[in-house]
């Protein structure tokens, strides 16, 4: 069975299709058979970057490591049960077809609360949840005393977390691997960044989820996004000499992808 590694957060703007794709380019160019879902049918920021990433690589003659991405399959409503859900039924059957050939299967959820997002938790052998480095976000996972910034209990969506573990152990099935991503590191307001810093540590031992250090803000990851690149990519596209920041951005991918300890992955680029 594939590895199924969840990309999860109810707030959009927390950079989770740009963690979807750079993960999946470098589980892809490590060797790994990777496949690729977007469950925001609206929108389908990853969906349209492994599109954008196709056309690139065929107008310029490029052998760029492509995900196996797919749509959601239709299903005829007739055949279900009075009690069945068409979006269950219409994810069950995107992450069967692409287990056949899968190592890892990388699965966008949208920035809302939708039943898709919630079954695809219950999935996830590895989730990220990328999280903008402020109390702003913070809200996501738990609620803050706003005068002590000590953590009074967890959020919507850390109890949809524990419910989607309930529901793999009472399944038999291994628990879910969290990580929470800090996002968007500034070198600035570094009491802001304790302050978070801190009630992550506290919040983890709680509600159990590792944190990791995620991507700075850098201005090249909206610029990589119309032609389907990742920092990854660089060099393939003609650029040699790589300029400190570039060159850090992609220590930030590589810390990333080890820090997911995922199986039969070693880090090699």
């Amino acid at each position: 069975m594939a590895h199924i590694i969840v990309v999860g957060n109810e707030k959009g703007g927390s950079g989770k299709s740009t963690t979807c794709m750079h993960v999946a380019t470098a589980l892809s160019r490590m060797g790994h058979r990777v496949g690729a879902l977007d469950l925001d049918l609206r929108q389908r920021s990853f969906g349209r970057y492994i599109e954008n990433r196709r056309a690139f690589a065929r107008r310029e003659g490029l052998a760029l490591p492509i995900p196996d991405y797919r749509d959601l399959p239709e299903i005829d409503a007739a055949g279900l049960g009075p009690h069945e859900n068409i979006f269950d039924h219409r994810l069950s059957a995107a992450v069967a077809g692409l287990e056949a050939d899968a190592e890892f299967i990388i699965i966008d959820c949208p920035g809302s609360h939708t039943r898709l997002a919630q079954v695809a938790h219950s999935l996830a052998d590895t989730l990220i949840t990328p999280l903008n480095d402020s109390f702003i976000d913070f809200d996501l996972l738990a609620r803050v005393d706003p005068e002590t910034s000590r953590v009074i209990g967890p959020s919507i969506y850390s109890e949809m977390v524990w419910n989607a573990r309930q529901l793999r152990a009472r399944a038999g099935l291994k628990p879910i691997d969290w990580i929470v991503l800090r996002n968007r590191l500034g070198a600035q307001q570094m009491h802001n960044k304790r302050k978070v810093g801190a009630a992550l540590d506290q919040l983890s031992k709680r509600i159990g989820f590792r944190v990791a250090p995620g991507f700075s803000e850098r201005v090249i990851f909206r610029e990589l996004f119309p032609r389907g690149l990742t920092l990854l990519d660089l060099r393939d596209v003609g650029v040699e000499n790589l300029n400190i920041s570039n060159v850090a951005a992609r220590q930030e991918v590589r810390d990333l992808v080890a820090e997911l300890r995922l199986p039969g992955v070693t880090v090699n680029f």
